[in-house]
């Protein structure tokens, strides 16, 4: 071993972790992504595909709800592609998007309730997974 060779810096076990958790966060978001806009054509193409499962204070018509899942499917499935690609923006966005996605999915309760539920969690840990990663270390926080 030489004098100058400077000694190698082991990864924590939480930033291991927190790390894979940002690869598996850009995953989610790219299926989520996918999985938002088949939401989106199946409610621009059939306005009945959806019941109502309660009577909320809002409503909305469910070609509009097609349309917002179909934009918001495509932007999410765009910014994935980019947390899987290490981009700087990518996680800015994607911590964006999931909060966006978290509210649209509220608001979507009445229509589909365990995906909407199911969808928030998903965007709360790719909340958490971007926001913890120590990867982009202290040159590329926000």
């Amino acid at each position: 071993m030489s004098q100058n060779s400077a000694p190698t810096r082991q990864p924590s076990a939480s930033g291991a972790w927190a790390s894979g958790g940002t690869l598996f966060a850009g995953v989610l978001m790219l299926v989520t992504g996918f999985l938002d806009v088949f939401q989106g054509i199946a409610g621009i193409a059939e306005d009945d595909v959806y019941t109502r499962v309660g009577d909320y204070v809002f409503k909305f018509n469910l070609t509009t709800w097609g349309w917002i899942h179909l934009i918001l499917g495509v932007i999410l499935a765009v910014v994935g592609i980019g947390i899987l690609k290490g981009m700087g923006w990518g996680r800015v966005a994607g911590i964006a998007l999931a909060s966006l996605n978290i509210l649209f999915q509220f608001l979507f309760l009445p229509y589909q309730p365990w995906w909407a539920l199911f969808s928030m969690a998903v965007s709360i840990f790719v909340i958490w997974a971007l926001a913890t990663d120590k990867a982009y270390g202290p040159d590329n926080t926000f």
